[in-house]
């Protein structure tokens, strides 16, 4: 591992980031929000129908 060169490439990347825009930090947590919503109702679709199912929890 070279210590040096990988130090020079993370500031390098450090002083190309940026703080987003408001508009696209809302974006961005929307989408998220918006997947982690969907994931939830995956999860609460399957655990309804497995307990319905004779033999579920």
């Amino acid at each position: 591992m070279n210590t040096p060169t990988d130090l020079t490439s993370y500031v390098r990347v450090l002083k190309l980031a940026s703080t987003p825009s408001w508009d696209e930090f809302s974006k961005v947590s929307g989408v998220a929000g918006l997947g982690i919503l969907l994931v939830g109702f995956i999860g609460f679709a399957i655990f309804a129908i497995m307990t319905f199912i004779p033999g579920g929890p």
